[in-house]
């Protein structure tokens, strides 16, 4: 047996302050903007140098992607202030 929708409830629900909220939270609109897009990019290195590197980030409890995109934000960073 199917419930049939109440126009009224769902009135005052559009009307409340939190159901303003909800929507806004839950709308497509505002979930596209917060988050990106990852991009995938490519980059040869030696494979000594890359496991050096897998240990490094595995020591800081993180995976080859997470710790090249943490390098990449130090980086920047670093180097955006001295300019």
């Amino acid at each position: 047996m199917a419930l049939k929708r109440n126009p009224d409830l769902e009135e005052v629900v559009d009307q409340s302050i939190s159901g303003q909220k909800a929507k806004q939270l839950f709308s497509k609109d505002t979930r596209t903007r917060k988050k990106e897009k990852k991009v995938l990019t490519t980059f040869s290195i030696e494979p000594s140098f890359k496991m050096e590197l897998e240990d490094l980030f595995a020591d800081m409890g993180l995976g080859w992607a997470a710790g090249i995109r943490f390098s990449l934000r130090e980086f920047y960073k670093k180097y955006r202030e001295e300019e």
